[in-house]
């Protein structure tokens, strides 16, 4: 049987054992880790291109209160403290220690704190004070059973000038579905749409 070269130009990026980014003149190492932690543990492109988003429009960050929902390696959230935002970045317990590692070893000598803390959609948050200007989201809307506790939890951190910013990729129809629900809450607008990607970037400012 012939021996194959590995190769790791042919592997896909999210099976990649890490990644490397450079934002805003800083280099960010990402370790992935598919098959342990699925899908909380790589980089998606919804993530690069809401970073990307972010260094072109630093002002939507910086100097603001930013919170990431479902941060996963935490990409978005520590290239919104690059750009001068006051980031906490938030996962599920068994995906906490994975974006802790990322955030540490990225961000240590960088000068921006970061922020790291558990937040599960499905409780209660009443211990977790709503103080954000900003809220972000990369790919957090794919599974349809949390959307009702994704929304709970976007209208428990918004207040009225909170800007949620959310990039996805629409897969499927129920996709859509989300964006319907915040509908009934907030005025929702696209703001960008990376065609070769296919990933689509919406504001959504909550309604009085």
């Amino acid at each position: 049987m012939a021996l194959v070269p590995y190769n790791e130009e042919s592997i896909a990026p999210v099976h990649k054992p890490q990644r490397q980014f450079e934002f805003l003149g800083h280099q960010l190492t990402i370790r992935q880790d598919w098959s342990r932690l699925g899908v909380a543990a790589v980089v998606w492109d919804a993530a690069v291109v809401l970073c990307e988003y972010l260094t072109q429009h630093p002002h939507l960050v910086a100097g603001r209160q930013v919170l990431e929902l479902g941060a996963g390696t935490g990409l978005a959230g520590m290239v919104a403290a690059l750009a001068g935002g006051s980031v906490t970045v938030t996962e599920r317990a068994e995906a906490l220690e994975h974006l802790r590692e990322a955030v540490v070893s990225n961000m240590e000598n960088s000068g921006h704190g970061i922020v790291i803390k558990e937040l599960d959609w499905t409780h209660d948050h009443s211990d977790f004070p709503p103080v954000y200007d900003v809220i972000l989201g990369a790919d957090i809307i794919y599974v349809e059973e949390t959307f009702p506790d994704l929304l709970r939890t976007l209208l428990h951190f918004t207040k009225p000038a909170t800007n949620v910013i959310l990039s996805c990729k629409i897969r499927y129809e129920r996709d859509r579905k989300f964006l319907s629900m915040m509908k009934d809450f907030f005025t929702v607008r696209k703001i960008f749409f990376d065609s070769p990607r296919d990933i689509h970037l919406y504001s959504a400012i909550r309604k009085t």
